[in-house]
């Protein structure tokens, strides 16, 4: 458990994992509370599954990309820490299952021995920035996006200001107007503009799917590339402090615009601009001069004996790369799950004949990058034997689904079941969809749309449905009428009705018949939806709804054996940690500690953050013994002034709001960092000396 200690080149990161292993020894003691080690493990890729005992590990890859030795590093994990099977996700990260929580920290080890990460890929921080799997290459796109969403990636990981929020926070980057990142649905979103010949971007705020989906405002129509950064920081100062924190339904970016509304939202991020770090990030792009690097083979001879497919491979899976020349090869990963052994042999095709890069997409596929047009027979071949030559890359047929009731605790219903269902009815009925790239099909075991249900033209919410003897049977949510309008702009599917999950392909059949036979000449399947209405489509599905000729197949789920049992368990995609008063106190005071390491290191910004975090978590704690609500840093602010100071309980010499919100109105400097942290030092000495009198009072 010690070696990977000496393997380590980047001390932080080294630091990192020996906390992590230091943690989970204390938690195994019980010397930590099971919450707030859930929140910290969570923060480090960590993820409980919902087989007893084991744990998923989310491996964060920055807009899906991977180079062919962090692909053979990814394999070599998943070989010796799990089973040797690789999910790609709708966030372009890669998943593995079934590890010992006890082996985390050394498989993290071994991961960043390549420059892969599992830093904040879950937990309530920035998630994995994504990005349009073909940024940089993609014929439409004003400029490469990919710098920049790196930018953000690094600046951002390990940043004070977004370890603790309220709850997860994404961002994407799309390369064109098309949208292909979903800006719309983010809690920020980024689009690439040029204006008077300079970069920058549309901004959107406050998008997001769930039970309860928003369309993102648009914060700004154009914004400098040097700005990016410094507005995003505003964004998660604000976020981090009047973001809600015990309604864990009510805490996403969302909530906070929804309530308070975007003017003030934007009033609260002017406020923030003095305690930047910087306000100006101009972001290296040299990248974009750098020559794309393929090795010089010669040509093997290829013989293909399907001519046919192959053509049509090349007309459906091939994409023409803006640089002359090159191509993009799309293969579509089936539910996002392969194996190792099919990576390694990736990893070499893309380092001998490649520019040794692919990158994961949001459907759940993967994209080779940079293939000379005379290379594609051979690749043909080579991923044919890998079984990756399957027609309808980002088609119909194409399905997106969440892992769902097979590991995730939140699974009421089987969506990899499901779409392997209806992929096989599409692929065996409804052939000519393999090349429709206008119907997109997605699914989700719950309504947290991790599958992106409710954005789909076509989406499956799975959900349990209750006979009149009050049996429970898997069912599914039938939605219509979502998808990606370009630019910004988005809808949201409506939901039409509930019926049997045994009866969701029956259901596809007949929306898909309908639309072929009804919709007039040139008419999109979104068209034909608003023409006909939600009503329609409800009535001519109502025959599929009734439970009450439920056959005994009904009552198992889609790809399994055994009779449906509902068992939802407790879901960690917020991180939500349920603070003790000690617990709070010492974490606080760890925070003074990592001020104190920032100051010593002359990151002025990130020192007056840990100490503002120390002083919230603080007043936190006592607030938590008066019974008094503490759902956003702002309130806890307000409460403890309240609470405290004004009845002259603790003795202060001005109002809390004063001494902390300092952090508006100075600069990042070494002189009030070195203040504002000696001040936090007195108001711990002052909340432990009264925490220690109400203790002996108490007893």
């Amino acid at each position: 458990m010690q070696s990977f200690r000496t393997e380590i080149e980047n001390p932080i990161v080294e630091k990192d994992i020996i906390e992590l292993e230091k943690k989970i020894r204390l938690f195994q003691e019980g010397r930590i509370n099971e919450e707030r080690f859930r929140s910290l493990r969570l923060a480090r890729g960590v993820y409980g599954q919902r087989q007893f005992g084991v744990q998923m590990i989310r491996i964060k890859l920055p807009y899906g990309k991977v180079t062919g030795n962090q692909l053979l590093r990814i394999c070599d994990v998943s070989d010796e820490y799990s089973k040797g099977k690789l999910h790609i996700t709708t966030r372009q990260d890669i998943q593995i299952h079934y590890v010992s929580l006890d082996r985390t920290p050394e498989l993290w080890a071994q991961l960043e021995r390549d420059d892969v990460t599992l830093r904040e890929a879950c937990g309530n921080t920035v998630r994995n920035v994504t990005a349009s799997a073909l940024a940089g290459v993609d014929v439409e796109e004003p400029f490469d996006v990919t710098p920049y969403a790196h930018a953000v990636f690094q600046f951002f990981l390990r940043n004070p200001i977004s370890q603790e929020m309220g709850r997860k926070f994404k961002i994407s980057f799309s390369s064109s107007d098309a949208d292909s990142a979903l800006s719309f649905i983010h809690d920020l979103g980024f689009i690439p503009k040029i204006e008077n010949n300079e970069r920058g971007f549309k901004v959107l705020i406050g998008g997001g799917l769930g039970s309860q989906p928003r369309q993102a405002d648009v914060l700004y129509e154009f914004l400098p590339t040097q700005k990016i950064i410094p507005v995003t920081e505003s964004i998660l100062r604000v976020f981090d402090r009047h973001g809600e924190r015990a309604r864990r339904q009510k805490a996403r970016m969302k909530f906070l615009i929804k309530d308070i509304g975007l003017e003030s939202f934007i009033s609260l991020v002017d406020a923030e601009q003095k305690a930047l770090s910087q306000q100006e990030v101009v972001i290296d792009i040299s990248s974009d001069a750098i020559d794309i690097d393929i090795p010089e083979v010669s040509i093997p001879e290829i013989s293909i004996s399907d001519e046919t497919h192959y053509n049509s491979w090349k007309d459906i899976n091939v994409i023409p790369q803006k640089q002359k020349g090159l191509f993009a090869i799309g293969v579509k990963v089936k539910l996002g799950d392969f194996s190792t052994e099919k990576a390694r042999k990736l990893a070499a095709l893309i380092q001998n004949y490649a520019a040794d890069e692919l990158r994961f997409t949001l459907r759940q596929n993967l994209v080779i990058r940079h293939v000379k047009e005379a290379l594609l027979p051979f690749f043909y071949q080579e991923l044919q034997a890998l079984g990756f030559t399957d027609l309808g890359y980002n088609s119909t047929t194409d399905i997106t689904a969440c892992p769902g009731t097979d590991t995730c605790n939140l699974g009421i219903a089987s969506s990899t079941g499901m779409a392997s269902e209806l992929e096989r009815v599409l692929l065996e009925e409804y052939p000519h969809y393999l090349n429709n790239k206008e119907v997109t099909i997605k699914i989700s075991g719950c309504m947290n749309a991790c599958g992106q249900h409710n954005m789909a033209h076509i989406g499956f919410q799975g959900m349990s449905i209750k006979t009149k003897e009050k049996l429970v049977a898997p069912a599914v949510q039938i939605l219509l009428g979502g998808g990606i309008l370009g630019n910004g702009q988005g809808r949201f599917s409506d939901k039409v009705i509930k019926l049997p999950a045994k009866r969701g392909p029956q259901a596809l059949r007949l929306i898909l018949n309908d639309f072929e036979k009804n919709h007039k000449q040139e008419e999109s399947f979104l068209d034909y939806y608003d023409r006909q209405g939600e009503k329609y489509f409800y009535d001519f599905l109502l025959t599929l709804s009734g439970t009450d000729n439920l056959t005994e197949n009904d009552f198992i789920d889609w790809g399994n054996n055994n009779k449906y049992i509902q068992a939802v368990g407790v879901g960690e995609c917020a991180g939500v940690v349920i603070d003790l008063v000690a617990t709070l106190i010492l974490e606080a005071k760890e925070k003074i500690d990592l001020a104190s390491e920032s100051f010593k290191d002359q990151q002025w910004s990130d020192a007056i953050y840990h100490a503002y975090t120390a002083y919230v978590n603080g007043a936190k704690a006592l607030l938590l013994t008066e019974d008094k609500k503490t759902n956003t840093h702002a309130g806890i602010i307000s409460q403890f002034d309240a609470t405290f100071v004004e009845t002259q309980k603790i003795e202060f010499q001005s109002a809390f709001k004063d001494l902390v919100y300092q952090i508006r109105e100075n600069k990042p400097t070494a002189k009030f960092a070195k203040g504002y942290i000696n001040q936090a030092l007195s108001f711990f000495e002052t909340i432990e000396a009264y925490r220690r009198k109400e203790l002996k009072h108490a007893v």
